[in-house]
């Protein structure tokens, strides 16, 4: 008898539907599990695999993520936001609950109404590899407020963490944490939460070369988009069952030969993915233009959609949402997923005058609108501009920064600095980025599950929304063009 047991855990991470990766991903699970035998390997991910701005995981309903998943062979999985925020319960019991052949492991996401969790969920898994006893908890970030909209009750990660840590210590030999938690919450569990041997993590995109060592606990991650996979080599003694050592690193995906069949099974599913994508959803009788640095029809549209959408007074949202314009004629769900990818929810909010003076102030600088934004469900390149809806706002570009607004009128009235005003804008600026003053808007309330494509497909059915999309709203004076 040996005297040592060797386990092998790969893990991948906020894949966010780069399927492109997929194929090289597949061959390194493949041959790592090869070399270390399969009833010595445990193959986790831990969220964020769906991108819903990927017309693979768009056009075929998440279906094409989870045969990959599948195919791949992971064992387990948990869900990140991408899954449980951009995903109705409706979909998310379909994919998990009749499609994914891993074991779904999430530990504080529960209905909201009866407590439970979903039928296709455990808080944990207990996995036997070569008689030792892996132990598997599953959590994911806290966005309480937006889960609570889509009937979910998303519990405290720590707590849920702490107690089946308690529970599951005395039966298990390896217990390990799929944390879609980010890095300083991962740091913060290993050093407050006894009996963790691994930390697996996602959510902030760190990619952990060597793992963080605290106390007995390994903190690992695979970074983003599928560049790597990670891997972590545990010995345990044969008799006692106690784990011995412990490292880990990742495997760039570049550096490896490409799965043919996983490669073909992507294609396969980006040819009904087309097909469904290239269905006709609207069709317009004149091209509508978008310019990230000044006013165009197609911005104008899409904050005419958040005021009507919400039911607000004004209507706000950055020109970079919008990827690109749409010609006169057939419009199809594929061209809307193209030039408006983001995953971002209509938001309602109560701004100041002051702080829509402000705001409109700083869209006018070279600084804002050249802004580049990472994360935050934001798939697009700049912030771009500010595109307006319920106001008209005349200004001089060539006067002194914060100075160039001249007058801002709502509706038919002069703006008042000290009057708040219902807003009609998007989640994104909630997290503190982008334009800093609407995120110190009061009251924010979430439309979910709908994207802002959805808000501009129902505008491009508006008869009147489309026309008055030409009606200018920044006034340069002097009989000058818009801003730029």
């Amino acid at each position: 008898m040996p005297e040592r047991i060797r386990l092998r855990i790969l893990h991948t991470n906020d894949i966010h539907s780069h399927f492109e990766q997929l194929p090289r991903i597949a061959a390194i699970i493949a041959s790592l599990r090869q070399e270390a035998g399969a009833e010595h390997t445990l193959s986790l991910d831990i969220g964020d695999h769906i991108d819903r701005m990927r017309p693979e995981t768009e056009g075929t309903g998440g279906l094409a993520n989870i045969a990959l998943l599948n195919a791949i062979g992971y064992d387990a999985v948990t869900l990140g936001n991408n899954e449980g925020l951009t995903c109705t319960p409706e979909v998310l019991n379909e994919l998990y609950g009749k499609h994914a052949r891993s074991k779904v492991v999430i530990a504080n996401l529960r209905d909201a109404e009866t407590g439970s969790l979903p039928l296709w969920a455990s808080p944990y898994a207990i996995f036997n590899k070569s008689g030792i006893q892996i132990g598997v908890i599953g959590v994911t970030a806290r966005f309480t407020d937006f889960y609570r909209l889509l009937g979910w009750n998303v519990s405290d990660p720590f707590e849920a963490v702490a107690s089946l840590a308690a529970e599951l210590r005395p039966k298990v030999d390896v217990l390990i944490v799929m944390s879609h938690l980010g890095l300083s919450n991962d740091e913060r569990m290993a050093a407050e939460i006894p009996g963790i041997d691994l930390i697996l993590g996602g959510h902030t995109h760190h990619l952990l070369e060597e793992p963080i060592r605290s106390g007995r606990t390994l903190i690992c991650a695979a970074g983003k988009f599928g560049q790597y996979v990670g891997v972590v080599d545990l010995e345990l003694d044969a008799v006692s069952k106690r784990l011995l050592h412990a490292e880990g690193g990742v495997k760039a995906a570049a550096e490896s030969e490409e799965e043919e069949s996983i490669r073909l099974q992507i294609q396969q599913y980006a040819v009904k993915a087309k097909a469904s994508l290239d269905r006709e959803v609207a069709r317009i009788d004149c091209d509508l233009d978008v310019d990230w640095y000044g006013e165009s029809r197609l911005g104008n549209l899409l904050a005419a959609g958040l005021r009507d959408w919400v039911g607000a007074e004004i209507g706000l949202v950055n020109a970079g949402q919008l990827l690109g314009g749409l010609p006169q004629g057939p419009v199809s769900a594929g061209m809307l997923l193209e030039l408006c990818p983001s995953p971002i929810n209509p938001c309602r909010m109560k701004l100041s005058g002051a702080q829509l003076l402000t705001a409109l102030e700083e869209s006018l600088l070279p600084e804002f609108m050249n802004k580049p934004l990472y994360g935050f469900g934001f798939r697009g390149k700049v912030l771009g501009t500010l595109c307006v809806d319920g106001i008209t706002i005349e200004y001089d570009p060539e006067a002194a920064p914060y100075s160039r607004i001249l007058s801002v009128h709502v509706g038919t009235e002069a703006l008042e600095l000290e009057r708040l005003y219902t807003v009609g804008t998007i989640d994104m600026f909630t997290f503190r980025i982008g334009y800093l003053s609407i995120a110190e808007g009061l009251e924010p309330e979430f439309f979910m599950p709908e994207f802002l494509r959805d808000v501009l497909l129902k505008e491009l059915h508006n008869a009147r929304a489309m026309k008055d999309s030409s009606r200018k709203r920044w006034v340069r004076m002097n009989g000058q063009a818009a801003p730029h």
